[in-house]
């Protein structure tokens, strides 16, 4: 295996990435490599050591990796990936419509949409530190909304025909044990399955914690959507059927506990799995918890989707004591888990960049600057004043390509680093090098503003600190 280090072309002035050998060691801070990429001190574009000339900057394009053919490409990839879960949206959506009727159904989906934009805002906001790539987003709101939902609806229905079966039950405990165990096993799994690929296929996207709760969360959420779609409409069809009023129908009751009360059980259970994953992403090769971890966090997210289906089948002051004694605290639990993974990662930055603001990349103030989402917003704000729009996207994608730097920094100080760790490297500094003229000043604009330097002169009298002396012969002023 080989990769790819940065070397600028002293002939034509473009850059160009030549084969090393594999894999590459994890640069030091203070190393010659490093300092070597480091602007000059004119603001010319770095300079490569061993090259005769020094490129006027780096080019407005550049391939970091070769063409591949045509059915080996990513965007045939995607497009094929992305029609698959179409089909399995629109057949899911055709099964359902087929199975509560067509009133039901609308009925159901506009019932049924409501938290959607408060959860995707909520976990997109989650995810503003290091936002992942869209294509994980889409693929993981598509996959808990078309491809999950189509194998829980069937799988559940041949594990509860099974159980009736088997242990020659009743309807009534066939309905009660396919609620506590089938249900718990077959939706995790199934929602698990969109984490396990990205995991397997896309590995280096997940940088920390909070990538593994914001992308189960967007899997449970697009499974909740559709689920609640199916639920709601049956229960319109039956107060339809039986002529119930507005008030005490089911499906006021269904829409109450299943988008007021807990909006947010899909994604608590399958964040649990997300977790699992994360920390197997982040965890060394060799270690236990690597292999673990995604077992443990499946498991805690079948036990607790169990045992809140049981609380289900109960009386309602059974189920109102699950609901505060388990669920509101296991809740309050993630969402603290959650800001805290976020801290993290504000303060990987933070002590990860002064390595690159010593090497020239950045300047002295800018760790400061991309650790704080107060800074980044300020910053976006001078920007849009001073250049408009396109000063505010550029300001916004050179704090997402430094975060990810800092991330990939620390990911490789840990011994996760990658034969690609410097091909990686130096496509985030090139896009961090473009944007530099706009992002910079912003950032130094909003570093002054929110901490602005100390005045040359002591702030309080006396000026000598209380538990010091003063001068020989002398007095406080």
């Amino acid at each position: 295996m080989s990769t790819y280090s940065y070397s600028p072309s002293p002939d034509s002035g473009r850059e160009s990435y030549e084969p090393v050998p594999a894999p590459v060691p994890v640069p030091a801070p203070r190393s010659s490599r490093f300092r070597s990429a480091g602007p000059g001190a004119d603001g010319s574009a770095p300079a490569d050591p061993g090259s005769a000339a020094e490129p006027a900057g780096p080019p407005s394009t550049v391939h970091y990796a070769p063409r591949r053919p045509f059915w080996e490409s990513k965007a045939v990839r995607t497009g094929a990936l992305f029609t698959s879960l179409a089909v399995c949206g629109i057949i899911i959506l055709a099964v359902v419509r087929d199975h509560i009727g067509t009133e039901s159904f609308l009925v159901g989906l506009a019932l049924a949409i409501l938290p959607v934009p408060l959860l995707l805002g909520a976990f997109l906001w989650l995810d503003r530190v290091a936002p992942s790539p869209w294509q994980n987003v889409v693929f993981a709101f598509s996959w808990g909304a078309c491809a999950a939902t189509l194998v829980a609806l069937f799988a559940n229905e041949y594990g509860a025909k099974l159980l009736a079966t088997t242990f020659s039950a009743s309807p009534s405990q066939t309905d009660r044990w396919g609620a506590t165990f089938v249900a718990p096993l077959v939706e995790e799994t199934a929602k698990g399955t969109a984490i396990l690929l990205l995991y397997l296929f896309r590995r280096r996207h997940f940088e920390s914690l909070v990538d593994g709760i914001v992308l189960s969360g967007l899997v449970a959420t697009g499974f909740a959507f559709t689920e609640n779609i199916l639920y709601i409409g049956s229960a319109f069809g039956e107060d339809k059927a039986l002529g119930s009023s507005l008030l005490g129908s089911a499906t006021a009751a269904t829409f109450f506990v299943r988008v007021l009360m807990t909006p947010f059980a899909h994604p608590l259970f399958t964040s649990m799995t997300g977790i699992g994953f994360a920390v197997a992403a982040l965890t060394p090769p060799g270690r236990i918890w690597r292999k673990l971890a995604p077992l443990c966090g499946w498991g805690t997210a079948m036990v607790l989707h169990g045992v809140w289906n049981t609380s289900s089948q109960l009386s309602p002051v059974s189920f109102l004591t699950v609901y505060v004694a388990v669920m509101l605290p296991v809740f309050g639990l993630v969402v603290w888990f959650a800001f805290w993974a976020r801290a993290q990662v504000l303060r990987t930055i933070r002590t990860t960049l002064p390595a690159y603001a010593a090497a020239g990349w950045l300047s002295p103030a800018e760790p400061f600057a991309l650790a704080s989402m107060r800074a980044r917003t300020l910053a976006r704000t001078i920007a849009r004043r001073g250049f408009g729009e396109p000063g505010a996207r550029a300001v916004r994608d050179y704090t997402v390509f430094a975060t990810h730097l800092a991330l990939l920094r620390a990911a490789a100080t840990r011994g996760l680093s990658t034969p690609d760790f410097a091909a990686r490297e130096a496509e985030l500094l090139h896009h961090l090098w473009h944007r530099r003229s706009c992002a910079q000043p912003s950032l130094a604009e909003s570093t002054w503003t929110l901490r602005p330097p100390p005045p040359p002169w002591p702030a309080r009298w006396p000026p000598y600190p209380p538990h010091q002396h003063a001068p020989p012969g002398g007095r406080h002023l």
